[in-house]
């Protein structure tokens, strides 16, 4: 038997990460509540994309360990272990193939474009999928509090310049 609570995600929830992939992509990850994240994309493939109540599942893998996995409405299928306890990220990404031959259209606010990434995903193509399977050093972790519309509210390049240094 596990020596925590496997239905208990208070540890993680509320927090936000900002992390580097070994590939050079640079994300980051707000844990909104227990259904629930919203994301950005600072930079790489579909860099400049952020996204809000994306929905999640959650699993509480150990102590300091949760895995979130998601569909969104492009297509693309996520899966990530986050490890809070040694500062690292596992993600697979699986991409549709529409995504690869036009990043571009992904950009933006996905929120404001869900008819038109569901007309993308629709139109393909699908295959073949692209796996990306990388590693990530967590570089920030913060409690922002549950449900905080203001952690992330805009796309990355309308960050301030000392950004995330200025968080209170």
């Amino acid at each position: 038997m596990p020596h925590f609570d496997r239905k208990d995600l208070s540890h993680f929830l509320g927090r936000q990460l900002i992390f580097t992939y070994d590939n050079g992509w640079n994300y980051e990850l707000y844990i909104k509540n227990e259904n629930i994240v919203d994301y950005r994309i600072h930079n790489g493939l579909i860099g400049q994309r952020w996204v809000k109540s994306q929905s999640v599942h959650i699993a509480r893998i150990a102590a300091e360990i949760c895995k979130i996995s998601w569909t969104e409405p492009t297509g693309t299928n996520v899966s990530i272990i986050i490890n809070l306890k040694d500062n690292f990220y596992q993600g697979t990404i699986f991409f549709p193939r529409w995504i690869l031959n036009h990043p571009e259209r992904t950009r933006g606010f996905q929120n404001d474009n869900l008819p038109l990434m569901e007309f993308y995903r629709e139109a393909g193509p699908t295959y073949p999928i692209e796996i990306i399977d990388e590693f990530a050093n967590i570089t920030f972790i913060k409690d922002r509090g549950i449900d905080n519309e203001d952690v992330i509210n805009c796309a990355a390049n309308e960050l301030p310049a000392d950004f995330p240094n200025n968080l209170v």
